[in-house]
């Protein structure tokens, strides 16, 4: 595996992780949207990440094994896309609200304690990221100074 490589993979958690925890807060702020602009209220949004590969999907042993002495080239995490939660609503009754159908209001299918939650997962992943992305960085400048 080349030096660069390490970083690169670092690199695409750093980017993958960042976009989630934009999308966490999106949901998060979003929280009490009963009009989008595409009618109804808000629906919760979820990042997809797959990773990066050259070849056909393998297992772990088999990626392990085949990249032995081999460059890490394509390794690292993408996002896969960004999907619409297909949970249902939550149905608040509230008569006055202009939204209102039957007494009952449609709210959006974000909850607050799982936002939290996947942020903290996010926020965690990043740090690891930025940890090996150190190390990384670390680990050659300590092997650029051992000729000297």
């Amino acid at each position: 595996m080349g030096w660069l490589n390490s970083m690169q993979i670092s690199a695409t958690g750093l980017s993958a992780q960042r976009l989630r925890m934009n999308v966490i807060a999106n949901n998060i702020a979003n929280a009490q949207t009963t009009r989008t602009a595409q009618g109804g209220p808000y629906r919760r949004e979820i990042v997809q990440l797959k990773p990066m590969q050259s070849g056909p999907q393998q297992s772990f042993a088999g990626l392990l094994s085949s990249s032995q002495g081999q460059s890490a080239a394509g390794a690292g995490v993408q996002v896969s896309g960004i999907i619409k939660d297909p949970s249902p609503f939550k149905q608040v009754y509230d008569p006055s609200s202009p939204d209102a159908v039957n007494g009952y209001v449609q709210m959006p299918n974000v909850n607050i304690s799982t936002e939290m939650v996947d942020m903290i997962s996010a926020s965690r992943a990043y740090q690891a990221n930025v940890t090996a992305f150190a190390a990384g960085k670390q680990m050659y400048r300590d092997a650029l100074t051992l000729g000297q």
